[in-house]
C-alpha cells in the first residue's frame, strides 16, 4: 500500500534541518489557523503557504498525496453527512426526503477542505523528521510536566511507536489481503456488506502479528536494557538555531493573516 503517514522521507532540505520542537510548535499552530478560517480566502492563502513549505522540504507532491489513501473514505463520508444532514434557508435540490441546501453544500465543502490541510501538514511534518527526533521533540516539549507527574518519556516514545507502526501494519495488511486473493477472496465484489464481511480473515491475522510484533520489540527493549528515561542522555542534543527563529516568525505571520482573512 503507498501510504506516507508515520514514514520519513531523508532528503537534505531547509525543513528537515529545522528543530524537531520548531516543527511540532509550526504543525500545532498551523492546525489552530485550519480551524480559524472561515472563508475560502483562507484557505486558499493556506495552500499557497502548504505549497512553499512542500517545496522548501523537497518532498515530491506525488508522495504527499499518498497519505490521503488512509482517510479517502472518511472524507468522502464526511462530505455526504454534511451535504445531506446540515440546513439551511436555500433549497437547491430535493427529490422525496432527500433535501440539499446550499449551506449544506458550503459546510461539506468546507470540512473536506480542513481534513485535507490537516492531513497533509500533519504528514509533512513526519515526512521530515526521523521517529529518533520526533520523540525527542514531544519529550522535550512535555518534560515542564514532569513536575506535576507526567511521564513526558514514556508518552514520547508512545507516540512514535504508534506513529512508526502504521506503516508497517499497512504493508502488513496488504500482504494479507493479496494472499486471500491468491487462494480465491474477492474484496471488491458485492454489495458493502458483503465487502465488509470479505475483510473479516484479515482481521484475525493482522491482530496476531501486530501482538507478535509488539512482543519483539517489547523483547528488544528489554534486551538492550530500556528502562525509561530517567537518567538517559541524547547522542545528539538539540539545539535552536537561526532557522528555527525565522521560522517561527514566518509561522505567527501565517496565523495573523489567516485571523485576519
Amino acid at each position: 500500500m503507498d501510504i506516507t503517514i508515520g514514514q520519513y522521507y531523508p532528503v537534505k532540505s531547509a525543513i528537515h534541518s529545522l528543530d524537531p520542537r520548531t516543527k511540532i510548535i509550526m504543525v500545532f499552530i498551523y492546525i489552530v489557523s485550519v480551524f480559524l478560517v472561515e472563508t475560502f480566502y483562507g484557505y486558499g492563502f493556506i495552500i499557497l503557504a502548504l505549497f512553499v513549505v512542500l517545496r522548501a522540504s523537497k518532498i515530491p507532491a506525488k508522495y504527499l498525496l499518498k497519505s490521503m489513501k488512509a482517510i479517502m473514505f472518511f472524507l468522502i463520508f464526511s462530505v455526504i453527512l454534511n451535504m445531506f444532514f446540515v440546513g439551511g434557508e436555500t433549497l437547491i435540490f430535493e427529490y422525496g426526503f432527500i433535501k440539499i441546501y446550499k449551506e449544506g453544500v458550503l459546510m461539506a465543502i468546507q470540512m473536506g477542505l480542513r481534513l485535507i490541510l490537516l492531513i497533509l501538514g500533519s504528514s509533512i511534518l513526519t515526512l521530515t523528521t526521523s521517529p529518533i527526533r520526533l520523540t525527542d521533540g514531544i519529550e522535550n516539549l512535555l518534560s515542564p510536566f514532569k513536575k506535576i507527574g507526567v511521564p513526558a518519556h514514556e508518552i514520547a516514545m508512545m507516540m512514535s511507536i504508534a506513529l512508526r507502526f502504521i506503516p508497517i501494519l499497512l504493508e502488513e495488511t496488504d500482504k494479507i489481503m493479496k494472499a486471500q486473493m491468491a487462494r480465491g477472496a474477492e474484496f471488491n465484489e458485492g454489495n458493502i456488506i458483503n465487502r465488509a464481511k470479505a475483510y473479516v480473515p484479515i482481521l484475525v491475522p493482522l491482530f496476531v502479528s501486530a501482538f507478535t510484533r509488539a512482543d519483539e520489540l517489547a523483547m528488544a527493549m528489554e534486551a538492550r536494557c530500556y528502562h525509561g528515561g530517567t537518567g538517559r542522555t541524547k547522542l545528539n542534543p538539540l539545539k535552536y538555531n537561526a532557522d528555527d527563529g525565522w521560522a517561527m516568525v514566518a509561522t505567527l505571520c501565517f496565523a495573523i493573516i489567516c485571523w485576519m482573512l
